[in-house]
């Protein structure tokens, strides 16, 4: 195996457990719903958590990719999550259960923007649209964690075990998978971080970003509570599990989508079966019907982020490790603030309808992306 396919294999390595782990994580968010007796209000402020953690990682993020070669806070931010990730599974109080969520998604921020800085050079070294399969691995990893945790719930195994398990298995996998990575990708140039008036490309893309992953980050958390609290599902998974299945695939042919109608026109054919599936969820809370409308919401969200991260890429302000943690800020941010927005309007008018804020955010991708090819265009 040549040089640059060992660097595709062991990046997509990370990009798998990465998925894996954050899948593993939610897909047990019933389980902490209901092993700390929480209401939807104070589900959503443990949710709260992770963007705050989140944003407190944005300085250091920035001065990592612009002070180091990406993959040394790839290893080092990987290895404390998946410590983190045992950390949620043996706690007992909310502090210790508030710490984990805390850690884990300060490294989840720090390790995506490493491994989206590394597939940014190699596709660069390739010549050829290849962000797309990463992000499917991503997904994939998401879709393997939700049906093992799917196994681990219907073996009645613990969370305890279960978190265990994984992080022992990815912490060994990637280490092992560490000497393959791109071992110079720093650029010269582009950063810092400059203040003041926000650049109109880095921002139109932060924008898109923020609702597409508002709309992603809440079926992340909230699918499974759906299809247990709403639909009546005891296998609270299947929800989460489809919708992961339906953007992984569509993910792995999402770079030839673009190659043949261009991106504008799949940032509108995305939000506009984003919003079809997630009325079909709201108007028919019965088991095919929801498994359906997940199905589309996966296929709907399922180019925004490899789309962006790749229009990323190209800012002339900005390197590519700098323009991805500025616009990460705001996928995080919506990845995150959303659930537990929708966990306070669920408490107040009920989760079937709090949903409403997915097809809202989901149609906000279609003047977005106009704005910003329109602008492009003229510069």
């Amino acid at each position: 195996m040549d040089k640059v396919s060992s660097q595709r294999v062991s990046l997509s390595i990370y990009f798998f457990l990465l998925g894996f782990g954050f899948s593993t994580w939610a897909s047990r968010i019933p389980s902490i719903k209901t092993n700390f007796n929480f209401d939807e209000a104070e589900l959503g402020n443990l949710l709260l958590v992770m963007p705050i953690s989140s944003m407190i990682g944005l300085p250091i993020s920035g001065w990592l990719v612009s002070k180091f070669n990406s993959r040394i806070p790839l290893l080092v931010s990987f290895i404390v999550l998946c410590l983190s990730l045992i950390l949620i599974g043996y706690a007992e109080d909310l502090t210790a259960l508030i710490s984990g969520v805390a850690l884990f998604a300060f490294c989840t921020r720090i390790a995506n923007i490493a491994v989206n800085t590394q597939s940014l050079t190699l596709q660069k070294q390739r010549e050829k649209k290849i962000i797309g399969s990463f992000h499917g691995l991503w997904s994939l990893g998401g879709l393997g964690g939700a049906l093992f945790s799917t196994i681990m719930v219907k073996a009645g195994i613990s969370m305890k075990d279960h978190f265990l398990y994984i992080a022992i298995l990815s912490l060994i996998i990637s280490v092992v998978s560490f000497t393959f990575l791109i071992p110079k990708d720093r650029s010269e140039i582009g950063n810092k971080l400059i203040l003041g008036k926000p650049d109109k490309y880095i921002l139109y893309l932060g924008l898109m970003v923020f609702f597409g992953a508002l709309c992603e980050g809440g079926m992340f958390d909230w699918s499974g509570v759906y299809f247990k609290e709403v639909v009546g599902e005891e296998v609270f998974t299947l929800g989460y599990l489809i919708f992961m299945a339906f953007m992984a695939l569509s993910r792995f042919y999402s770079d030839k989508l673009v190659d043949r109608i261009g991106m504008r026109k799949t940032y509108i054919l995305g939000a506009s079966i984003v919003g079809a599936g997630m009325s079909i969820v709201i108007l028919f809370p019965f088991f095919w019907p929801v498994l359906i409308g997940f199905s589309l919401v996966g296929i709907g969200v399922a180019s925004v982020f490899p789309m962006t991260f790749a229009l990323a890429g190209s800012s002339k302000k900005y390197s590519p490790g700098m323009a991805i943690s500025i616009i990460s800020t705001y996928g995080i941010v919506g990845m995150l603030i959303g659930p537990p927005l929708v966990g306070y309007v669920a408490h107040i008018t009920g989760l079937r309808y709090a949903f409403i804020l997915f097809i809202l955010s989901g149609l906000m991708l279609i003047p977005l992306s106009y704005s910003f090819f329109r602008l492009n265009q003229q510069e």
